[in-house]
């Protein structure tokens, strides 16, 4: 691998056509239905092993569980509740993605901004249009601030854009940090493995620094599926009612 960028490359592992419409398998399928696999196995065999005195395992899961209700009605209030499997589904998804990439040979999925971009960009039209069904045109009002009249025509574009923003935002900020972070570690690696050649010892010395950079990895991971799980829950606050607006 002669670039650090080469660890996201896409590329067909097996070629399918059917009918004109390419079913080819990727490198980046594989890691994605692993982790829907793990996540379907992982709430299958914490609900059909519960006990009255949780288990470690059980233990972790009920403080996540308790974790999101918290941030939820926090950001949202109780009308969050009700997507609770949703806001479950996507913490974990991405928080399992974001680990899975740290693993060696591991393919980073959240580094790919089109994957992500896809995912903010279908979650913040849904949310869009569920405020829509919820109040009809009245949820317009979101791009109305309280102003001056003749502010208005300054104002409500850029409130429009600043909404439209949040497609980007949330998937460049979660790409980015993921891409950074294992471009760098590859390139200590690559350094240290090339270091070998000359000093055994010198290279030892610069585990450490890599070892440290991978408990920020680590952070990394866990951080961004908070952010990325927090945003979209104060992005449903906004459905939670006209009042707020």
């Amino acid at each position: 691998m002669k670039s650090p960028l080469e660890q996201f490359d896409i590329f067909n592992i097996k070629l399918v056509s059917f009918g004109g419409v390419d079913f080819s398998l990727n490198n980046i399928l594989i890691p994605f239905f692993l982790i829907l696999l793990f996540i379907c196995v992982y709430i299958c065999v914490y609900s059909y092993n519960l006990s009255i005195i949780p288990f470690y395992i059980q233990n972790i899961v009920e403080s996540i569980y308790i974790f999101l209700i918290y941030l939820i009605k926090q950001q949202a209030g109780t009308y969050g509740f009700f997507w609770f499997p949703f806001i479950f589904c996507i913490f974990h998804f991405i928080l399992f993605s974001n680990l899975f990439s740290l693993i060696p040979f591991g393919i980073a999925l959240t580094s790919h901004l089109i994957l992500i971009f896809w995912l903010s960009c279908t979650t913040c039209i849904s949310i869009f249009i569920i405020g829509l069904l919820r109040f009809h045109l009245k949820f317009l009002y979101i791009f109305i601030p309280q102003c001056p009249f003749i502010l208005l025509p300054v104002l409500i574009p850029i409130e429009i854009f600043s909404y439209l923003i949040r497609l980007f935002s949330l998937s460049i900020r979660l790409a980015a940090n993921i891409l950074a972070g294992h471009t760098l570690v590859h390139i200590i690696v690559t350094f240290i493995l090339n270091l070998i050649k000359v000093d055994l010892i010198l290279s030892i010395i610069f585990l450490i620094p890599l070892f440290l950079i991978l408990i920020l990895e680590f952070g990394v991971a866990l951080l961004q599926a908070y952010v990325f799980t927090v945003l979209t829950c104060i992005y449903l606050g906004d459905t939670k009612s006209l009042g707020a607006h």
